[in-house]
């Protein structure tokens, strides 16, 4: 069966979650309960059947790095359930379409 190739637009903390949790649950029993999850399987495909193949953000301290590093890169702070390898994609800067907040460019370089 084929993989579920996901790309992100934006690696900000929901990315950073969704990203340690494919790894943390990457060897899930698909016949228990897991907390955390509601399914190991989906059909006939298992959390560990999801490649990011892409990701793309704005901020200039995460385009260029791996995703693994970028997702605890520059403001994000979420908490840390899982080391990530590296995964082979490099983070490239996305083009914005819906704005720079202005708190947020108070913080953050937009890249160029």
């Amino acid at each position: 069966m084929s993989r579920i190739r996901v790309a992100i637009v934006g690696v900000g903390n929901c990315a950073s979650s969704l990203v340690q949790g494919v790894t943390h649950y990457a060897d899930a029993d698909p016949t228990s309960t897991v907390g955390g999850l509601m399914h190991v399987r989906f059909g006939d495909y298992h959390v560990s059947d999801i490649e990011f193949v892409a990701a793309f953000d704005v901020d200039a301290a995460k385009v260029g790095l791996d995703l693994a590093d970028a997702i605890s890169a520059s403001e994000n702070n979420t908490i840390r359930i899982a080391d990530v390898a590296p995964t082979g994609v490099r983070v490239q800067r996305g083009v914005t379409l819906d704005g720079f907040g202005t708190y947020y460019r108070e913080t953050v370089t937009e890249s160029a």
